[in-house]
């Protein structure tokens, strides 16, 4: 009769076969990644020739492409968005803070060579090291102000830096927590982080890079030149008159006569033909300016619905189709004419 302790020891022999077995091929495929030839190699080598990268970049692009989780070795040339992801794979393998500058001088460059910088509107914003130094951004601190048009200072591949004017107080009491950023690319959306102060400077922060985009979309819907007075109504319960120049189910772009800031809310009312007045809260996107040469006097600022506004969503979304309904039989008539 087999004791119980006897059962234990077998299956713990198992065990660590089996566990052999697996670091075996664990060891025998990165064994494979790091020497075989891999999928897609001739035209990785076709379009680093294209691109005339350095010696050390070609090298640097062989280290990410062998810490990636990519069959093809050209995946890492063909979008912003896999490339930043081999870089993510490959300084969590490495530690960012352990790699040689010179490496992360190369990465820095190809970024810029392949044209996936944020400021590259056919790039997907995947990373805060797409950013570039002078770029606007708005700052949220935990407290809820907002610092308007801060910008980047500096930045490297281990960390970056955004102005901070002061006005709330020591920049070291902010060492240790998370701000918001909040960074518009026109005509696309709006992309906000929440990254970790990790030290302090005079005048500005030094916060970590983050991955985790929060992204609101700028046009997703078919908008409507429309020109409708509208009235807001602000925080501190003041009014103010303006106009709603078009509009959409998913946002607007307003004039207002106040400098709004990206991410303060306001509530406007406005009659919307054949459906009666609407009164819904807005969120601000991007203040544009005085854009509008029939309103100088106006910022234009593109918001979002925000709150609850399904009702008045159904009601846009009906009066914008009737609207385009109209505009086409319009031109059929003249066509027909």
């Amino acid at each position: 009769m087999i004791e119980p302790g006897q059962l234990i020891w077998a299956a713990f022999i198992a065990f660590l076969f089996l566990l052999l077995l697996a670091l075996l091929e664990i060891h025998r495929s990165n064994y494979r990644r790091e020497n075989e030839v891999m999928f897609g190699t001739d035209v990785f080598d076709e379009k680093v020739k294209a691109f005339g990268f350095t010696p050390k970049e070609v090298r640097t692009l062989e280290k990410l492409v062998r810490a990636s989780k990519f069959e093809n070795k050209d995946a890492v040339l063909n979008s912003a968005c896999l490339f930043e992801s081999a870089v993510g794979d490959f300084y969590d393998f490495r530690n960012v803070l352990l790699v040689r500058d010179e490496t992360l001088d190369a990465i820095a460059g190809l970024r810029e060579k392949l044209g996936f910088m944020a400021s590259n509107p056919s790039s997907k914003i995947q990373s805060s090291r797409q950013f570039a130094v002078g770029d606007r951004v708005d700052v949220i601190l935990d407290n809820g102000i907002r610092l308007k048009h801060s910008e980047i200072l500096w930045k490297n591949e281990k960390e970056w830096a955004v102005l901070y004017d002061g006005s709330c107080g020591p920049v070291s009491n902010f060492v240790g927590k998370r701000i918001r950023l909040r960074w518009t690319r026109p005509e696309d959306a709006v992309y906000s982080i929440y990254p970790l102060v990790r030290s302090a400077r005079p005048g500005e922060f030094v916060i970590e890079h983050r991955d985790d985009f929060e992204k609101q979309q700028l046009r997703r819907w078919v908008r409507e030149v429309v020109n409708f007075p509208v009235e807001a109504t602000l925080g501190d319960g003041t009014t103010c008159d303006g106009m709603l120049y078009d509009l959409s189910a998913g946002g607007i772009l307003v004039g207002l006569p106040l400098d709004g800031a990206s991410g303060e809310h306001v509530r406007i009312k406005f009659d919307l033909p054949g459906f009666g007045v609407q009164d819904v809260e807005i969120e601000f996107l991007r203040n544009l300016g005085h854009r509008n040469p029939n309103y100088p006097e106006y910022y234009s600022i593109t918001a979002s619905f925000t709150g609850t506004y399904g009702w008045t969503q159904e009601m846009v979304l009906q009066y914008v189709f009737e609207a385009h309904k109209a505009k086409m039989g319009a031109k059929n008539t003249q066509k027909m004419v």
